[in-house]
């Protein structure tokens, strides 16, 4: 039991783990932003690159 008690507050000590942990909620803000813009604006972007692609098209 005292082996996983030492283990246990090693890891606690540890500064990689909460580096880690923080990149990753960073990283998931980050694609949670992307992910409503790109919900929120991409129609209107899909509509823009066909009206551009539809007035330089040649009949």
């Amino acid at each position: 039991m005292s082996v996983l008690r030492q283990r246990v507050k090693t890891f606690l000590k540890a500064e990689d783990g909460p580096t880690a942990v923080e990149y990753g909620l960073l990283l998931a803000l980050i694609m949670g932003a992307m992910i409503i813009t790109m919900a929120t604006f991409g129609e209107s972007v899909n509509g823009l690159y066909i009206a551009i692609s539809t007035a330089t098209s040649t009949p």
